[in-house]
């Protein structure tokens, strides 16, 4: 099952790479390619395909750890503060008249910055108490910006689009950036692969087994959410790929197994982000979709789905 898995997922790559290529709101003559068709397709297009990938590799990964070390089904990275806190960065970057990039740029130092504290603060308390305080300031940071946006006006669109996600400013430059924290976030996730296993038996069990829980939490979380935090700062904020890949991959394998499900979901995440940027971009073209429009539209009916055939339980 396994093979024929990552069968489809290697043709799904295959055919979805070719297709985002080729179609867009200039098409691509392959039998003649002009300068003006090769600049498109490796300056603007490749790059593009490739940050969708990582994004969606870093985001289902962190989607999928963060869901197993609070042993909930709709846990998300977003959960402990980082869409809030890009938010802020967002506001933070247009009150000083900075330019669009660097939205992104503030975004992350936000998350990582507020990711850090969150974890400092609950040094010495529970996951649950860590959970608690991350909503709680998640909260107090997304009333002030929601305020500070809402005093902005009608210049605010910007910041708005921004975090709808979007993926039209990919370049090579960033795709070399994205690869440190993405190779780094799955070594770490897949060396930690048997805590992971561990962790879902229940807190009593893993420290029977000699887990240090709460340290393995804290420390999965924190890069978990530094690894999103890359993604927000070149992507804006994307949802529902941390949620719904984890689940499609536990359905389909039958499996609570780390070793299996990190790679797995990891590689679907990938393809499926690219996919849902390829429709936002061409459906409506020369207009495009925010990314996280699409991934919306295809995320909250699966979860419906889940929740009314009663998936949605802790394990």
């Amino acid at each position: 099952m396994i093979f024929k898995l990552y069968l489809l997922i290697a043709l799904a790559y295959l055919l979805s790479i070719l297709l985002s290529l080729s179609i867009g709101s200039v098409g691509i003559d392959w039998s003649n390619l002009s300068e003006m068709s090769k600049i498109i397709l490796f300056d603007i297009r490749a790059p593009r395909i490739l940050m969708a990938i990582f994004i969606g590799m870093l985001l289902a990964s962190s989607g999928l750890v963060v869901q197993s070390v609070f042993v909930n089904p709709i846990a998300d990275p977003y959960i402990i503060g980082i869409a809030s806190s890009a938010t802020l960065g967002a506001v933070l970057a247009y009150l000083l008249k900075m330019p669009d990039f660097y939205y992104g740029v503030f975004g992350f130092f936000c998350c990582a910055a507020f990711t850090l504290l969150i974890f400092y603060i609950s040094k010495k308390q529970s996951i649950v108490t860590l959970l608690i305080i991350g909503i709680a300031v998640s909260s107090f940071l997304g009333a002030f910006t929601t305020f500070a946006i809402y005093l902005i006006g009608e210049d605010s669109f910007k910041i708005v689009a921004w975090l709808m996600g979007y993926l039209g400013n990919a370049s090579w430059n960033q795709i070399l950036i994205l690869l440190i924290p993405l190779i780094g976030c799955m070594i770490y996730f897949y060396y930690k692969r048997f805590e992971l296993n561990i962790l879902l038996s229940g807190d009593d069990e893993a420290k029977s087994l000699g887990v240090n829980v709460s340290e393995c939490k804290k420390n999965l979380l924190i890069v978990a959410s530094l690894g999103v935090a890359f993604c927000v700062a070149f992507s804006g904020l994307i949802g529902f790929v941390g949620l719904i890949i984890p689940h499609m991959m536990r359905m389909f394998l039958k499996t609570n197994n780390h070793s299996i499900l990190l790679p797995a979901s990891c590689a679907l995440g990938g393809v499926f982000l690219l996919i849902c940027d390829t429709f936002g971009r061409t459906i409506l073209a020369p207009i495009e979709i925010p990314i996280g429009v699409i991934t919306a539209f295809f995320g909250a009916p699966f979860f419906l789905y889940l929740a009314f055939c009663q998936k949605l339980k802790q394990w």
